[in-house]
């Protein structure tokens, strides 16, 4: 049973919001007749489940991970400033409704809900008031740090933007009182699967310490050591809690068969519905990937380790291919479990991969994740969104742990990264291999979340936090080796000297570092509240 199922008519009118930040009269959102029960607490912090983000389909095109049918406006330098921007006024909804449920919830103590029944649903409602605003210091930096319910002539209204440090320090304290009051996995059990655990706040403090402890050490302000450490310990307080393990098969996660409390791995889902008649909410992964919203690049393709351990330009094993079936020939198993390769299942139109189709994929990659044969045919799918792996706090670890000093012990990579290996079947990565093979720990570390995580939303945000963005953002997009004959009469695209497909050229890519670290906040919002500035060179 899926959790997103009581009263949502009633909180949707409870919670109705204006696109600006909190500019309705506190009557108007307020009903004391509601806050009575168990039952009312669990319906309003359901409420905040459905303001979860969805699939993250187009994230990576961003980034030189992907690329879709036609450029986009953030890879290519052409954006402008909003007029309004969903990615500010969304998260101050879900703020909003946070905010609402933490203070309306003593009137259910006053109505007999025990106190431990009400920590649990202020815990999730804490833990979601720190999920969007981490997603708005990560593309705005300095935010309105809103923390209450507020009327229409509330002082924070019109009051400047708060400081990262502040947002970053409130985002801390939430998750931190957050897991205070929220169960572990093991107690939600099935019933419970789902919900907010004690685990995903410290998965999430940790996520958050490692973006800002990454960030400020290579953008060079604030203190790196403080956030980086919080990223180290939290993410070993869910290693330690042994609440969660890697599920057996990397591509099952990714399937209905990696669903529910038996992967461990999962420590936060987005749920959708359960079948076509029982339908609370779907996505469309299988036709999106499909028409080519998002199709992996070349670049990623190559960042795939050999099952030697090395690099494609390291290793002896590697052959430049002559169909293209050899790319995934001796390479880390998350490659072909991530890109569809000729023989696998693929769609009602097409039962068995051949190549790609140019017009869509038109990188000649096509993505395997989520693909599934009946949800392509009934143009809707109900595969649940890993939100946070476990696999992504043992990456945060290693990385966390070797930028507090520049190094990392074979232990520390044993209880981390190479567990990740192990599943794709490649060496464990030692000190030793890289110094003999003249590797680098850091890039080695990198590449793990690069292929681990790949085309789930993150690259992007990893350039802009390692300030790599500038020199990897304008590269051209170059895709597969253009196989003529199996390609066949397809539309011939532009290909470089050496047979691959050119995609993109760099000419039509641009990132520039003194302005694209940071969004453009929205005209709308400026002109709402005269305290806020714009970000530099927007």
């Amino acid at each position: 049973m899926k959790i997103i199922r009581l009263f949502i008519g009633l909180l949707m009118s409870l919670f109705v919001v204006s696109c600006d930040v909190d500019r309705i009269p506190e009557t108007a959102l307020s009903d004391q007749s509601f806050w009575k029960s168990e039952n009312d607490l669990k319906a309003a912090a359901n409420y905040l489940y459905t303001l979860l983000p969805g699939m993250p389909i187009t994230d990576d095109i961003w980034s030189d991970d992907a690329f879709a049918t036609a450029s986009n406006q953030i890879s290519d330098g052409s954006r402008l400033v909003p007029a309004t921007d969903a990615d500010f006024n969304a998260p101050y909804r879900l703020i909003r409704a946070a905010n609402n449920l933490i203070e309306k919830a003593p009137l259910a103590l006053s109505n007999g809900v025990g106190q431990a029944q009400a920590n649990v649903y202020i815990g999730e409602a804490l833990f979601f008031r720190a999920f969007a605003y981490y997603g708005l210091l990560q593309r705005y930096g300095d935010v309105p740090l809103i923390l209450t319910t507020l009327r229409e002539d509330a002082a924070e209204l019109s009051a400047p933007a708060n400081s990262r440090s502040e947002v970053i320090a409130r985002i801390y304290k939430d998750l931190d009182e957050a897991a205070n009051y929220l169960p572990t996995p093991t107690t939600l059990a099935n019933v419970g699967y789902g919900r907010i655990s004690k685990t995903a706040a410290w998965a999430f403090k940790a996520r958050a310490a490692l973006f800002e402890g990454t960030r400020s050490k290579f953008h060079a302000y604030g203190n790196p050591a403080t956030h980086l450490t919080l990223a180290q310990e939290a993410a070993k307080k869910v290693m330690d809690s042994k609440e969660h393990g890697l599920f057996a098969s990397y591509f099952n996660l990714f399937q209905l068969a990696g669903e529910g409390r038996q992967n461990r791995e999962n420590i936060l889902v987005k749920q959708y519905g359960v079948s076509v008649t029982e339908s609370i909410v779907n996505h469309n992964a299988s036709r999106d990937y499909q028409t080519g919203r998002s199709n992996p690049t070349k670049a990623l393709v190559d960042s795939y380790l050999m099952t030697d351990g090395l690099p494609i330009t390291k290793s002896p094993l590697y052959k430049a291919p002559v169909a293209s079936i050899d790319v995934f020939t001796n390479r880390d198993g998350r490659l072909s479990e991530t890109v569809a390769k000729r023989g696998d299942p693929w769609t009602s139109d097409l039962a068995i991969f051949t190549i790609a189709l140019l017009n869509a994929q038109r990188t000649g990659f096509a993505m395997r994740k989520y693909m599934d044969f009946t949800d392509y045919r009934n143009l809707r799918s109900y595969i649940d969104l890993p939100i946070i792996r476990y696999a992504e706090v043992l990456l945060i670890y290693a990385e966390a742990t070797y930028e507090l000093s520049e190094k990392i012990s074979d232990t520390d990579l044993n209880l981390s990264i190479n567990l990740l290996r192990q599943r794709g079947k490649i060496p464990a990565l030692t000190n030793v291999f890289v110094q003999t093979n003249g590797l680098t720990m850091r890039d080695e570390i990198r590449r793990e979340r690069r292929v681990e995580l790949a085309m789930e939303g993150h690259r992007y945000w990893d350039l802009i936090r390692w300030k790599t963005a500038e020199m990897e953002l304008p590269k051209p997009i170059l895709g597969n080796y253009f196989f003529a004959s199996e390609f066949g009469t397809q539309t011939k695209p532009l290909l470089t000297a050496d047979n691959y497909i050119l995609v993109q050229e760099a000419r039509f890519r641009s990132f520039k570092p003194n302005r694209d670290y940071l969004w453009p906040l929205p005209t709308n919002e400026l002109a709402l509240n005269p305290g806020l500035k714009q970000n530099p060179n927007w």
